[in-house]
């Protein structure tokens, strides 16, 4: 009886494993949730939007917004999480909006009413396209341009910023890398092993030039705040780390005001100047 528990207990192991490497995508990527619909838009907000198709160089087109402001400081590339859309999006719109920032958020392929699938591979396509777009369609330089990345975005975002060069780099709630992640959530599997997908983060921000800042939350249920810190570690100088308070999803509700004052200090000496 005993060797066969043991067996059992192992069959479900190598099982569980199993099912894990086969189904990483979606515990990666959730574009229908809480909904793959683009419900609501910036005029819910009071704010002028253009609504854009864009390319990849895989062919993929891709949906996004471009919300302009007055005499904007500059702007801001937003690479947005891992679940829902652009329109799940309005309040982070709504604050660099006040800030004086234009925004352009994108949808990744699978997301919203962009094409495709979402891969990794993909999705630094998505990205790419998205910078492009800035600098060759409207014309905006390098210089000007914040490249903002939340969570999984972050990751995305500090890519971008390795092969290219904005103004500043700003990423929130990020992880070090998918496997790192990965075995603080299943500590008992060999989830290095088994992960197929890097999203190295750690590595991409190693090589990037420009100023950063990195903002995580001590109540992050989700990306441990020590991921945080391990990215401020490795980080080039200049660079800032903010220590917010709140849930991974509910961080700037319950930092408002914190958070505000930092980016707009933030953008104000190194944007500015």
């Amino acid at each position: 009886m005993f060797f066969l528990v043991i067996i059992i207990i192992i069959c479900i192991y190598i099982g569980f494993a199993t099912i894990l490497f086969f189904t990483q995508s979606k515990y990666i990527y959730y574009p229908n949730y809480p909904s793959r619909i683009i419900d609501n838009t910036p005029t819910v907000i009071g704010l002028e939007y253009e609504d854009i198709s864009f390319k990849t160089v895989d062919n993929i087109i891709l949906n996004g917004w471009f919300i302009p402001v007055k005499n904007a400081r500059g702007t801001l590339l937003f690479c947005h999480g891992n679940a829902g859309n652009i329109s799940h999006r309005l309040e982070s719109i709504q604050l660099f909006y006040q800030l004086k920032l234009n925004t352009f958020i994108f949808d990744y392929r699978g997301y919203g009413q962009s094409e495709g699938s979402p891969t990794e591979k993909g999705t630094y396509y998505d990205v790419e396209a998205a910078w492009k777009y800035l600098v060759q369609k409207k014309e905006k330089e390098p210089s000007e341009i914040i490249v903002f990345g939340r969570s999984l975005g972050g990751s995305i975002a500090a890519w971008l910023a390795h092969k290219h060069t904005p103004r500043t780099l700003i990423i929130e709630s990020t992880f070090t890398s998918v496997p790192d992640l990965a075995a603080n959530i299943y500590p008992y599997f060999p989830v290095r092993l088994l992960s197929r997908f890097k999203y190295n983060t750690t590595e991409y921000l190693k090589q990037v030039d420009c100023p950063i800042l990195i903002m995580h939350s001590c109540d992050d249920e989700i990306v441990p705040l020590s991921h945080g810190r391990q990215l401020y570690k490795i980080a080039k100088e200049p660079k800032e780390f903010l220590e917010i308070m709140g849930t991974h999803n509910r961080r700037i509700i319950e930092s408002k005001r914190r958070y505000e004052n930092c980016l707009d200090s933030f953008i104000s000496r190194y944007l500015e100047n």
